[in-house]
């Protein structure tokens, strides 16, 4: 093979996952450092309600490292230590990660292989880690890439838990609104989104959904807005797709 053709093969790229390279976990540690910036203090915050909330510190790094599901996590600490029913627990767990299932019709999986491999992508998928892994500049991406950044994301998230819970053990201090710091995260990227996509009629019909689940079952608000909500897009998807038919 002549010196140009073997120039020529250096620079011809590797296809999606098709073994391991330095680069991936190099690339996926760029790509991962914005939102790690904002995982970290965000584990912080779960380590320290776990502790404030009752619970061992060691609580902490299991939630973080089993449940691995940030919204979840914040409300279970509150449905485990008011001792909710489990079958209250699991319809508040289904409706607050029901919006993975449409995550699944474009999260870039086919790219993962083994699985093992495909087995942690489903169990990693989080909002972060899809929104990075579906964009313009991810359609390139490796599978092993793909693979780094969710570990890296799953490592801050842990990290923060688990520093937050040892260090409110060692020093217990309390600290009030650590338990909204997920819902301020939310509503931050809520508003962002608006301001992305200029979409008024979301925001009216979660507001909506809102106040018919406070007035209707005030007792029960979050499962029974979640689910309207989600129907409501649902219906409002599907009348979406009828008219562009029409079309």
């Amino acid at each position: 093979m002549s010196s140009s053709t073997q120039t020529a093969a250096s620079h011809v790229p590797a296809p999606p996952g098709s073994g391991p390279t330095p680069s991936d976990l190099r690339a996926a540690l760029a790509d991962s450092g914005s939102v790690g910036l904002a995982l970290f203090p965000l584990g912080l915050a779960l380590g320290m309600l776990v502790v404030h909330s009752g619970p061992a510190w060691w609580w902490a790094p299991v939630f973080a490292g089993v449940i691995y599901a940030g919204s979840l996590e914040f409300l279970l600490i509150g449905l485990v230590t008011a001792a909710i029913p489990l079958a209250q627990v699991a319809l508040t767990a289904f409706l607050v990660n029901f919006r993975h299932v449409f995550y699944a019709l474009s999260f870039p999986l086919h790219r993962v292989r083994g699985r093992w491999g495909k087995g942690y992508a489903t169990f990693a998928l989080t909002d972060e880690t899809y929104a990075l892994t579906t964009g313009a500049s991810a359609r390139a991406w490796s599978g092993r890439r793909i693979l780094w950044l969710q570990v890296l994301c799953q490592g801050y998230w842990v990290a923060g838990a688990t520093i937050g819970a040892g260090g409110a053990a060692l020093l217990p201090v309390q600290l009030d609104g650590l338990d909204f710091a997920l819902t301020a995260l939310f509503v931050v990227l809520a508003v962002d989104g608006y301001r992305a996509q200029r979409d008024i009629p979301v925001p009216v019909i979660a507001l909506g959904c809102a106040l018919v689940a406070g007035l209707l079952l005030p007792g029960q608000m979050l499962p029974v807005a979640l689910g309207l909500f989600t129907a409501a897009l649902l219906i409002r998807r599907f009348a979406i797709s009828r008219e562009l038919t029409r079309a």
